[in-house]
């Protein structure tokens, strides 16, 4: 898209694990994240995007990574490292703080929790897809963490199902200042139509 647009009725925000695990000191893998996200300002432009959405009337969708339980993967045959990862980390875990919510940047009334993803694509065996289209989307902007993990992934998919994907580059973070480059520069083209930082997203909605 040369000309960022909108219609509040089509578009919908796709908010990626907002998990304290990855954006609050205390979670397990914030001290991971903790430098590339405070170089892009992650946090602030995620309060932005969210405040500029909510205003302009855009329905947010949370896509939720599984919250880790006791015996999710026993008897399982076949784990890919992505589920190894998780259970080894016990990531996310329920009832803990890593598996609650980021204060500022979990769902508010209105919004709505998909079901959670067990992999890396918030699409892959949940209600994303179908929530979206029940509610006329067509335009997804896409946020959260992390960029090369299930952002990329979520993206990725909702191509593939003719969603048009608008990737906010500076409301997602990584590992790695190079993980973050290869997932928005690089990667990010790929599958989104418009790769873009938050500023950007929240002007043309306000113009929208």
């Amino acid at each position: 898209m040369s000309t960022l647009t909108y219609r509040a009725d089509r578009t919908g925000l796709v908010l990626v694990d907002p998990y304290n695990d990855f954006l609050s000191e205390g979670g397990r893998l914030w001290p991971r994240v903790r430098e590339v996200a405070e170089s892009v300002g992650l946090h602030e432009n995620l309060r932005a995007l969210l405040a500029a959405v909510r205003q302009a009337g855009v329905q947010v969708f949370v896509a939720p990574h599984r919250s880790w339980r006791p015996g999710d993967f026993d008897g399982w045959r076949r784990m890919s490292r992505a589920h190894r990862v998780v259970r080894d980390g016990r990531f996310y875990e329920y009832g803990t703080f890593g598996g609650g919510w980021h204060p500022e940047f979990g769902p508010r009334p209105g919004d709505i929790v998909c079901t959670e993803h067990w992999g890396i694509s918030g699409f892959a065996a949940t209600d994303l897809d179908q929530q979206l289209r029940q509610h006329g989307i067509e335009d997804v902007i896409l946020a959260g963490m992390t960029a090369p993990g299930c952002v990329e992934s979520t993206g990725r998919y909702g191509m593939e199902l003719g969603y048009a994907i608008t990737l906010v580059k500076d409301a997602t973070a990584a590992f790695t200042k190079e993980h973050l480059h290869a997932a928005v520069e690089l990667n990010g083209p790929l599958y989104a139509e418009a790769v873009v930082p938050a500023s950007d997203v929240v002007a043309a909605l306000a113009a929208s």
